[in-house]
């Protein structure tokens, strides 16, 4: 599943640890799901879109194969 936390948390002005904070999360955990490396729940799913003000469908992508 690809996503589009970095772009967005680039255009809040966010770092990392500012968007883990935001959140309840670590700062290593935000980094996993910008390499796509770690799919999150659907409740921190949700809380990122929120945050964001997008639809989940907006920041998180999935692909034809999965």
């Amino acid at each position: 599943m690809k996503n589009n936390i970095k772009i967005e948390r680039a255009r809040f002005n966010f770092t990392q640890a500012d968007l883990a904070q935001k959140i309840g999360v670590s700062r290593q955990t935000i980094n996993a799901m910008e390499k796509n490396k770690y799919v999150p729940s659907t409740l921190l799913a949700l809380k990122i879109a929120r945050l964001f003000q997008k639809s989940v469908e907006d920041i998180f992508l999935l692909e034809d194969h999965e």
